[in-house]
């Protein structure tokens, strides 16, 4: 019989601070001395198993026999300050729930997406694209993370759920700030901010339908409540916001960096989807969440689990396993160095928007380097700045310079892209 869990508290690894965000690859490797799982703090006073092998991370993602995802009981175990409960509160949507509910609640996300014609994608995403990159154009200079890539995300959903670009301001006030906050004050006033936009726009919807993911949630045949439908909202864009616009400046990192994304004589450059496949692969932008809780005490993978206890996937420790490709080396097909990778997650709580994430990325950089055909970073690789925390991996800035355009003019490119 297998012994049960039983570790000194010393030996639990946090998952924040400036030492994990600045090498959080290093910590995986000191982790995989435990197997499958090790023991981690992922805030002060909140602990948690992280999977690190891919092989049990696929049986934990295709085993909801096993595992719950309903955090409830888990929850009220927590401080009810920590600043990790936001992200791992249990909520009626696709997220937290399990069984007949979560099938229900994932369907009414899944067909809302279906709906969305890659050709009407790619057009909000140029005409965002344009309206962002025409405020900077003629400065010469940049940081891509906070006038680019934290917000077209933000743009792009504004529309996509059915409001008009004068909205979007007070999106990005409520998301971009529950995410950036330093202060409570802070929290408070973007939560304000937040539930005023999600009111004016189910308000807005409910007297006047269209052809946007509201009306198609509302008007679903699952028949949600006006609540659930909140809530599915409140998910779908809280779920894109951080691992979309992470995606963005995560790739164009590493781009900036890399020659063979820029086109030449023989051809043969890589493209800005290899870019996106390379971050997928190498730098996930959510790398460590899919919250499990075990519904009994389970023997998993050489570890004894207590039922209701925090279980957390590690996508980036998984898929980089067996080995990881640091900027400019990546070596596969698609620049991602090869290999299959868990940033979507997997099973019947993976991305139900995985297409749409990688159209909607890979048009935003597309349309960037069309615009500025010469940018590059103004620093090196190793001295950009990560977001600390334990479930995201994203950059604090992304500074670059490049020839200033006027913004009603689009610049010849040497980048490898599609027809803009």
């Amino acid at each position: 019989m297998p012994a049960p869990l039983s570790r000194p508290s010393h030996e639990v690894t946090p998952l924040y601070g400036e030492e994990f965000a600045a090498d959080p690859y290093a910590v995986y490797e000191r982790l995989r001395r435990y197997g499958a799982l090790a023991p981690v703090e992922i805030a002060p006073g909140v602990g948690a198993m992280l999977v690190i092998d891919y092989r049990a991370a696929l049986d934990l993602l295709h085993d909801p026999v096993t595992w719950s995802k309903d955090s409830t009981v888990w929850q009220d175990t927590v401080p009810q300050d920590s600043p990790v409960l936001p992200m791992l509160r249990a909520r009626p949507n696709a997220l937290f729930s399990d069984g007949e509910a979560h099938a229900r609640y994932r369907q009414v996300i899944s067909d809302g997406f279906a709906r969305l014609e890659p050709h009407q994608v790619r057009q909000i995403v140029r005409e965002v694209s344009d309206q962002l990159i025409a405020r900077f154009a003629q400065d010469g200079e940049v940081d891509l993370i906070s006038k680019f890539a934290r917000l077209l995300p933000l743009l792009f959903f504004n529309r996509a759920f059915g409001l008009t670009d004068d909205r979007s301001e007070l999106l990005i006030q409520g998301i971009a700030g529950m995410f950036d906050s330093k202060t409570t004050e802070e929290a408070e006033a973007a939560d304000v901010a937040y539930t005023r936009y999600i009111t004016e726009l189910t308000q807005a919807k409910q007297r006047e339908r269209g052809q946007d993911l509201t009306s198609w949630f509302m008007d679903h045949p699952a028949g949600l409540s006006a609540e659930e439908v909140i809530h599915q909202i409140v998910l779908t864009m809280g779920a894109s916001y951080e691992p979309l616009s992470n995606l963005i400046g995560n790739a164009l990192s590493r781009m900036l960096v890399d020659e063979r994304y820029y086109s030449n004589l023989s051809g043969g450059a890589l493209t800005p989807r290899d870019a996106l496949h390379d971050v997928l692969r190498n730098e996930p932008p959510m790398a460590n969440y899919s919250a499990h809780f075990p519904k009994r005490d389970v023997y998993f993978h050489g570890v004894w689990l207590r039922a209701g206890q925090l279980v957390l996937v590690s996508y980036a420790a998984a898929t980089t396993q067996s080995g990881r490709a640091a900027p400019g080396e990546a070596t596969g097909a698609d620049g991602s160095g090869g290999g299959a990778h868990l940033a979507w997650a997997a099973g019947p709580h993976g991305c139900p928007a995985q297409q749409p994430a990688l159209l909607i990325a890979s048009t935003a950089i597309e349309r960037l380097t069309a615009w500025l055909s010469d940018i590059r970073l103004t620093v090196t690789y190793d001295e950009l700045k990560w977001r600390p925390g334990p479930f995201q991996r994203g950059l604090v800035a992304l500074p670059a310079r490049f020839s200033p355009v006027s913004p009603d003019h689009v610049g010849g490119t040497p980048w490898k892209s599609p027809s803009i």
